[in-house]
């Protein structure tokens, strides 16, 4: 019924991945800046005489949940907005959900999760 993806990006990637996800129809995302590494362990810096390690960088954290058949689109999207080829490119994990409630209406599942102009309103569109 309803995924979660998590997705880790680079700093400077965001903006362009946020118009991306909005051109698709994403309207609801959380953000959150993070600090961590991965197989490369961080980056080594060189200053004027010295160099130092790095083991922290900073990334953002883009939480989404959508129905089970706007996941793929969804991945897709994010690996073209944020891929620069370079290592440290990010991560996506996508997990399932059990339920969701918006807490204003009581609405549960798929209604809690349908805004006007998201992605599932804009499939119900038809093409002309």
């Amino acid at each position: 019924m309803t995924k979660k993806i998590e997705a880790f990006i680079r700093e400077e990637k965001l903006e362009d991945v946020k118009k991306a996800l909005y051109d698709i129809g994403i309207v609801g995302m959380n953000v959150f800046e993070v600090h961590g590494h991965g197989r490369q362990g961080g980056i080594t810096l060189a200053w004027r005489t010295s160099t130092y390690k790095v083991d922290m960088l900073p990334r953002y954290q883009l939480n989404i949940v959508l129905s089970d058949h706007n996941v793929e689109k969804t991945i897709e999207t994010i690996c073209k907005a944020a891929r620069t080829g370079q290592q440290g490119d990010g991560l996506i994990f996508v997990y399932p959900i059990e339920d969701v409630i918006r807490i204003r209406t009581g609405e549960r599942g798929r209604e809690a999760l349908t805004y006007e102009g998201d992605i599932d309103t804009r499939r119900a569109v038809p093409v002309k």
